[in-house]
C-alpha cells in the first residue's frame, strides 16, 4: 500500500533486536523488502523520525504497538509521546502508513503489566486513527475499510 503513494518509501522500524530470534526476524523483513525503501530504525522518537524524512515519500511506520512497548519499558511518558505523535502526524506533507495491533479483542490478561499495555494501545490506537483520513482492519488476511 506504502508503495502505491510514491516510487521511493522510508519505513520507519520501532523493533529492537534483543536477542538473536529478533535479531534474526530483522535480518528476514529487511531482505524481503526491495530497493526502493529506506529503512530509518527508531525504536523510541517516532516525532523526530517523521519529521526527518517528511520530503522524502511516504513512510511507513511499523509498529506502533512495538513503539508503545518500548515507551513503557523505558519508562517514558506514553501519554505525551502519543499526543505528541498525533500532532505530528497532522503536519506531515508526505503519507504516513502505519501499521499497530489491536489487542482489546482477545481476553482480560491476568497481569497488571499486560492490562495497562493493552489499554494503553486501545488509546493510542484511538488517538491515531481520530486524526487519520483513512483506517483500515485486516482480519485473516482480509482488509477492512473502517474510516
Amino acid at each position: 500500500m506504502t508503495l502505491s503513494l510514491g516510487v521511493r518509501a522510508v519505513y520507519i522500524a520501532t523493533a529492537e533486536a534483543g536477542d538473536d530470534e529478533m535479531a534474526r526476524r530483522i535480518a528476514d523483513h529487511q531482505m524481503r523488502r526491495g530497493p526502493e525503501w529506506t529503512t530509518r530504525a527508531e525504536p523510541l522518537d517516532l516525532v523526530a523520525a517523521l519529521k526527518a524524512t517528511d520530503g522524502q515519500g511516504p513512510r511507513l511506520v511499523d509498529c506502533l504497538t512495538l513503539w508503545l512497548s518500548n515507551l513503557m519499558f523505558a519508562g517514558r511518558d506514553w501519554r505525551q509521546a502519543g499526543q505528541e505523535l498525533v500532532s505530528a502526524l497532522a503536519v506531515q506533507d508526505d503519507p504516513v502508513v502505519i501499521v499497530s495491533n489491536e489487542l482489546g479483542s482477545g481476553i482480560v490478561p491476568e497481569n497488571k503489566l499486560a492490562r495497562e499495555f493493552r489499554d494503553a494501545a486501545g488509546l493510542v490506537n484511538q488517538w491515531v486513527a481520530a486524526g487519520s483520513d483513512e483506517v483500515w482492519l485486516a482480519v485473516a488476511g482480509l482488509p477492512l475499510k473502517v474510516k
